[in-house]
Parts: C-alpha cells; structure tokens; sequence
C-alpha cells in the first residue's frame, strides 16, 4: 500500500518535524550540547515512524518534493549572499591557510570514501554520498546533492546522505573541543580560566536578528528571488558544457556576483539587506530539512549499514589526524591555532554551528581568541560550500 502526500500535506509534515524538534531541543540536553538541528531531530522521529509503517504494516508513503525544492534553492541562493570578498582582508595569513586546509580536507574526504567504497566493491556514488557531501557539507548540502545522486543511479541518496551528516554533527563535536583542549594542554599554550568568563555563545555569534523592519525583508526576498532566476538561466548556460552542476549552483553564484557588485556602489551596498537575506535563507533551511529529514526512507540503508560504518569511522580517525599533526603546525602551533583546529573538526565533520560551539567550549576553560572568532565563520559562509560544492562536483564528473 503507497500513501501518496501532496505539496501542502509535505510541506505540511516538514512544519511538525520541525515544531517537534524545537520541542525536543528545549528538553533534550544532548541535542543541544552537540548542536543537533531541530528539524533533523524531529524529522528523524517522523522517518522512524514511516520506517515501522512500511515494516510492519507494508505502508510506503511518498512525498512531493515542490517546496522541499524551493527551500533548499532559497538557502543556498542566501549562501551566495554571504560572500563578501571586502572580508578577506580582516582574516589575514590564518584564513588563507585555514582555507587551503579546508580545500585539501574536502578532497581528501572523498578519496578516503571513494577508496573504500572500492575496495568493499560498492558503487562510487556510495563513496560520495558519505564523502565530503556529508562531512563538510552538513544536512544542507545533503539535501541539495541528493537529488543529483538519484539521478545518477544511487537509490536511498537521500537517506544515507542524512544519516551521514547527522552522525558528523555528534562526531564533530566529540571530536573538537577535545583535540584543541588536548593540543592546547600538551603544548602548554594556556592555563585554564579560574572563570568562565571567557566564553563566546555560538548563539551569541551566529543568531540573527529577528527584529528587522517588514521593509528590509520583503527587499530581501526580492533578492533572494531575483537571484534564483539569474541562477537559473546561469545553470541552463553552466549545462551546455557537459558538466554535472548541483541544480542550486547558478543560484549560489549570481548571489554572489550580486553581492559584490551592488556591494561597489555606495549607494547600493547599504539596501543589500544581507542580515534580512540571512534570516530568510536560515527558515528556508530549517523548512527545508524539515520536509528531507521527515521523507527518509530508511528501509533503505539497512544493506549498507556495516560498510556506511566503516567510511564514517575513518573519515573520523582522519579528521583527528588532520586536525592534530597537519592543520595545528601549518596554523602556527600557538593557542590560537588549537582554538582554530576545534573548529575545523565542528565544521570539517559537521556544520559551522558546532565549529563554533568547540571554539566556545575550549574558551571557556582558557581564554578568549579573537582571530579563530573572525576566521572561521568567514570560511564557514564564505568558502565552505562553495568549495565542496566544485569538488563533489568535480569528483562526480570524473567517476560518472
């Protein structure tokens, strides 16, 4: 039996899980000390709930996905909106480095899943869906890939996409407070804080403002739109090259190409909105995570769960590596430099959110570093996805 759900009954359940999740974040500590989603959260409920309809009752039941589409495009065209190339100027030596060590780890996350995906005899696109998609890109990226993987012949993408970034958001952070506490302490680059004074909230550093004026959004919108549909026709050019895009790539780009030039004017770089575009690309995000996490089919991973395992392990163990004998002496070796690993770890295995959370956990026991606070989330907006969107797409290209 298939129970069919139309866009407003879809979009309709993405909203639950949502609401369900912002509930379980205010009562579940875990969720909120290791920077879990709401939607993912309570999407994950209302997947576990169709998961035991289809096994012991043989019930399917299939989403549309008209407005799960629509979100995903609005957050990332919003991504766009966020890369300011005035910004480069404030990180200095640390962003260029930090970003040439997030380049290198995104590659690298995809040949260590492709390379045991190979060696388990698993299709490639097995490889991706738990590669650098999952572990850098996070949920988001997830979900605008997913899609692509469909059609490229990798059936449950979705899901094993998900069920990889959700397992990256904990892993990431276990993983980074830890090893910049450990480097921090075997290095002797601090003394512990006798207060926590010190400490940075991530909500205090990445929350945006929810009091903007009816006019700033509804221009932010405006944008958000018209960016979308410069992107579209971008991606009708960016296909004639025989290159496989993600469908949200054109959109990304005219964003930014739009920032940056309005953003020349005096006139204009004022009425840019940013902070409203900001706001509106985050709801879509959580709308849209809502709607992916809630339609999972996770009957669908049960025959890969041992080698997902495995790939998961090792992106970890290589994360830990990376972070402790790579990254830390190529950043300087110095407390700042261990502040920045825990970063790389939140946002190398999860989302930027929790690159900041490792920061302000490490912080706290030490003391304030104002370098990996102006760093990071420029990296986490600016460079992250679009970087690991060129090399995904690069990768799927040369395999497929």
């Amino acid at each position: 039996m298939v129970i069919t759900l139309d866009m407003y009954a879809s979009a309709g359940l993405g909203v639950v899980a949502l609401l369900l999740g912002m509930f379980f974040t205010r009562k579940i500590a875990f969720l909120k000390r290791y920077c879990i989603p709401a939607p993912v959260s309570g999407g994950l409920l209302i997947s576990l709930i169709t998961l035991l309809l289809y096994v012991l009752f043989g019930i399917e039941c299939k989403f549309d996905g008209t407005v799960k589409d629509l979100c995903m495009m609005l957050f990332f065209t919003s991504v766009g909106f966020q890369c300011d190339l005035k910004e480069l100027r404030r990180g200095g030596r640390p962003l260029v480095v930090l970003t040439a060590l997030v380049a290198v780890l995104i590659v690298v996350q995809n040949l260590i899943s492709l390379g045991i995906a190979k060696g388990l005899g698993l299709d490639p696109l097995v490889g991706m869906a738990a590669g650098s998609i999952p572990m850098s890109g996070g949920h988001g990226t997830s979900g605008g890939f997913s899609p692509l993987l469909e059609q490229m012949g990798l059936k449950g993408a979705s899901s094993i996409t998900m069920a990889a970034a959700t397992f990256g958001l904990v892993a990431g952070s276990l993983l980074g407070g830890p090893l910049g506490e450990a480097l921090i302490r075997r290095h002797k680059l601090a003394e512990p804080s006798a207060a926590g004074k010190e400490q940075i909230g991530v909500g205090d550093i990445t929350e945006s403002s929810v009091t903007r004026k009816e006019h700033g959004y509804l221009v932010g919108a405006c944008m958000l739109f018209a960016a979308t549909a410069l992107g579209s026709g971008l991606s009708k050019l960016l296909a004639l090259t025989g290159i496989t895009f993600p469908t949200y790539f054109g959109s990304l780009l005219a964003a930014c190409a739009l920032r940056n030039i309005l953003g020349i004017f005096p006139g204009l770089s004022g009425k840019l909105c940013v902070g409203e575009v900001m706001s509106l690309g985050d709801i879509c995000l959580q709308l849209f995570l809502g709607m992916a996490m809630a339609s999972l089919r996770l009957w669908e991973l049960a025959s890969l769960a041992l080698p997902l395992a495995l790939i998961l392990a090792a992106q970890v163990a290589f994360m830990a590596l990376y972070g402790a004998f790579v990254a830390f002496p190529l950043l300087g070796r110095n407390y700042d430099s261990a502040v920045m690993v825990s970063g790389l770890c939140g946002f190398g295995l999860g989302a930027t959110p929790n690159a900041m959370a490792n920061m302000s956990a490490v912080c706290f026991k030490y003391r304030y570093a104002v370098n990996p606070f102006i760093v990071v989330p420029i990296i986490g907006a600016m460079f992250l996805d679009i970087i690991n969107t060129g090399v995904v797409t690069l990768f799927l290209n040369i395999i497929h």
